[in-house]
């Protein structure tokens, strides 16, 4: 059984549709779904902040995919505190009392935003938030190496680039993330053997990359998408070069 969290988000309708074939998934979001659940779906309509809803939904869950959240740097600090510490924080907390092996937390590209764009980077540099949004994502990550290092869960953590069905701007050009491959980077972080604590970046192909994506090869994952394809259309609408 695979627990999504944010199931009515964008990203949690594209793994819905990408799994369901091949997972029982049970699923939680505060808002509705955008369509019901399927023969292999269940839904639980509950907020982050509900401690009892979450550790009831953990019984029978091999593996947590944590996307719930606030994802815009505009939203009130509180918001963002709320659903992604205090929320996290909760999804952690359940996932180990209920006994989940597993969580793949989505983290987010920002959390490394502010290196320049001219140096490729692994995931071993120091984290460099460049909003606030960013910063939430970090402590979900070092809140996951702490489940990891003081509870043995092992927990996977997603840097997530710029998640839309093709590139939409020229900074995507190099951080893009397909719906294909991140399904099947999804895939290979619940079915990845030996893992203690890993981040890999969620991105698609791209010549021009800004991220070494060697911890994501080692688990079997291999991008089949390609930002590359898209760049004469991106670079036609965006004709203008972006600032520094």
């Amino acid at each position: 059984m695979i627990l999504i969290t944010g199931a009515a988000g964008y990203l949690g309708g594209v793994l819905r549709a990408g799994l369901r074939d091949g997972f029982r998934l049970r699923l939680t979001d505060r808002a509705d779904l955008p369509t019901p659940p399927g023969p292999s779906e269940e839904f639980h309509k509950a907020d982050l902040g509900d401690r009892d809803a979450l550790e009831s939904m953990m019984r029978g869950v091999g593996t947590v995919v944590h996307l719930g959240g606030i994802l815009r740097e505009t939203a009130p600090w509180e918001d963002i505190l709320s659903a992604n510490i205090a929320g996290t924080f909760n999804v952690f907390e359940a996932a180990r009392k209920g006994g989940v092996g597993r969580v793949v937390y989505g983290s987010s590209h920002h959390v490394v935003g502010f290196y320049r764009r001219s140096r490729r980077i692994g995931a071993d540099e120091p984290v460099r938030p460049d909003s606030r949004y960013a910063v939430s994502k970090a402590f979900g990550e070092a809140l996951g190496r702490l489940y990891a290092d003081k509870h043995g869960m092992s927990v996977i953590c997603q840097r997530i680039g710029v998640a839309r069905p093709r590139p939409p701007h020229r900074r995507s050009l190099s951080n893009w993330m397909g719906e294909r491959d991140y399904v099947e980077l999804t895939r290979c972080c619940i079915a990845a053997r030996d893992v203690h604590f890993l981040i890999v970046y969620g991105v698609s192909k791209a010549s021009a990359g800004f991220y070494d994506n060697a911890a994501a090869a080692a688990i079997g994952f291999e991008a089949r998408e390609d930002a590359d394809s898209f760049r004469e259309d991106v670079l036609a609408r965006n004709p203008d070069p972006e600032p520094p």
